[in-house]
């Protein structure tokens, strides 16, 4: 079964897989269903409907890697795209979460570029929009701006992280995918509405 035929039904067991995997996390919940909810608005500008339905698998199971049962790296990103891919998930949807937010520049800051460059490294609209819904609402599920993420990401992490180490690096492409999408919005509620 190809990974397009498979993502139809993924949405909800993605949904299923992230609040039994995040129940003892109420606040990394409440950040995934915010996300969410975000990539869901953003499903618009991705393209066909498939695409939408990739955008919201991967945004339930963006932070899966944060339980504790899932713990192997201690960076998220890798560890949730190395249980997906252990489990069976489509390639895609595995890779989006390995990079989810420009991930790659945290993992080279903690040693881990070989870990996350095993898996393709995708730049699309799904992947802006994964970016965009991410970076666009707080730890607590309350939709934020980027520099509000970014400032808060910062603060909660501390100078001498390695979030910190890689801001410089990774804040350009933030921006970049945040702006790209926040245009895309722009453009589909211009369209005109279907008679």
């Amino acid at each position: 079964m190809t990974d397009a035929l498979r993502s139809v039904g993924d949405v909800h067991r993605a949904r299923n897989l992230a609040q039994r995997l995040l129940v003892d996390l109420p606040e990394r919940w409440r950040h995934t269903i915010g996300v969410a909810r975000r990539a869901e608005m953003a499903a618009a500008t991705v393209g066909p409907r498939s695409e939408g339905e990739i955008l919201l698998t991967a945004a339930w199971l963006h932070d899966i890697g944060y339980a504790a049962t899932l713990h192997d790296t201690g960076f998220h990103p890798i560890d949730g795209a190395h249980h997906l891919e252990t489990t069976g998930w489509p390639s895609r949807i595995v890779a989006l979460v390995a990079h989810h937010s420009a991930a790659l520049y945290a993992a080279q800051t903690r040693g881990l570029t070989e870990k996350i460059t095993r898996f393709p490294r995708e730049q699309s609209r799904v992947s802006d929009a994964l970016t965009y819904a991410d970076q666009t609402v707080a730890p607590n599920g309350r939709v934020i701006n980027l520099e509000q993420r970014l400032a808060d990401m910062l603060r909660r992490h501390g100078p001498d992280s390695p979030n910190a180490a890689a801001h410089q690096l990774r804040t350009p492409l933030l921006r970049a995918a945040v702006v790209r999408v926040q245009h895309r919005l722009a453009m589909v509620d211009h369209l005109p509405s279907a008679a």
